[in-house]
């Protein structure tokens, strides 16, 4: 099969929407980064199966939600990106009182859901700028919780286009880290949450709070990735990153905040290269000034850029 070729895709029959040749800055929430190949943005689940069951064996795939845990490369992407916010988007209360949410759900928006059918314990997924896809593949959280922590099971999808379920024990989870127990090519299509019963206004306050202590403490006037690294074992990588003397640090367009250490800004013309090598020199730093290496959260994909070109 022609990639490049559209009518090949509407005579498959499908309904979502192909693109050539992306500029990645649109998608995601760094604003910085090369370009895609191809983006496919299904128009459902049956979509999307159907679109991986006419793709070429080797053809490289990854699937991106708000981009705010990623960084492409200037160099760019190779192969195709499944954009699945704004197309896995259902959002369910089940009969045995799970919340079925797909993927391509904003973390804010599940929160909301659960206020609303007085669920608590969803407070803090206002507080994570991603969408139930991403939070699931690196277990995301905030201010103490994990999204794992109330998943009751999950829904995957292989690259043959087969729907599969999955319960917690056949991951290993931990701080920022999941990966199937037995390897296979997948992706996470929805989960089902398990939430106890609560108090719907006192959950839209926390929320409220939540979203009021956001504003205070990060940068999000900014184009930012969140977090940049996790927290070492019983420290703060934000606190070690102002203690090494590295806020306000600059490479090209990128900034360590002065507002919150952890996180790094596009000022308005940052690329992604200036990003990455803010990234390494603030690692280098803390690895030489405090001994502790910081591992990056964010996602660094893509190809960098060589002789000034890229795919």
């Amino acid at each position: 099969m022609n990639m490049t070729e559209p009518t090949q895709f509407i005579a498959a029959g499908l309904r979502g929407t192909l693109r050539h040749d992306v500029d990645m800055r649109r998608l995601t929430s760094w604003r910085a980064g090369g370009r895609a190949e191809r983006v496919y943005q299904p128009a459902d689940l049956a979509d999307l199966a159907a679109f991986l069951r006419i793709l070429p064996a080797g053809e490289p795939l990854m699937a991106i939600g708000l981009g705010s845990n990623l960084l492409v490369r200037d160099g760019g992407l190779h192969g195709t990106a499944l954009l699945l916010h704004g197309a896995l988007n259902e959002l369910r209360l089940e009969a045995d009182g799970t919340v079925y949410a797909q993927t391509g759900i904003p973390g804010a928006k599940l929160a909301r859901f659960a206020a609303l059918h007085n669920l608590s314990g969803a407070e803090f997924f206002a507080g994570i700028p991603g969408t139930v896809g991403g939070m699931l593949a690196m277990n995301a959280g905030c201010y103490g919780s994990e999204i794992w922590d109330v998943v009751a099971r999950v829904q995957v999808m292989t690259r043959s286009g087969d729907l599969l379920e999955r319960t917690p024990q056949e991951y290993e989870i931990g701080y920022r880290h999941v990966a199937l127990r037995e390897a296979s090519e997948e992706w996470f299509t929805a989960a089902w949450l398990r939430l106890p019963s609560g108090d719907g206004e006192i959950a839209r306050e926390g929320i409220k709070a939540l979203l009021g202590k956001r504003i205070a403490s990060q940068p999000l006037n900014l184009p930012n990735a969140g977090s940049v690294f996790r927290n070492p074992p019983g420290d703060h990588a934000a606190r070690l990153i102002e203690q090494c003397g590295l806020k306000g640090r600059q490479i090209g367009g990128a900034l360590v905040s002065e507002k919150h250490a952890n996180f790094i800004v596009n000022t308005g013309d940052a690329t992604a290269t200036d990003i990455e090598k803010l990234i390494n020199e603030v690692q280098a730093a803390v690895q030489r000034q405090t001994g502790v290496s910081l591992q990056c959260e964010v996602r660094i994909i893509g190809a960098p850029v060589i002789e000034g070109k890229g795919i």
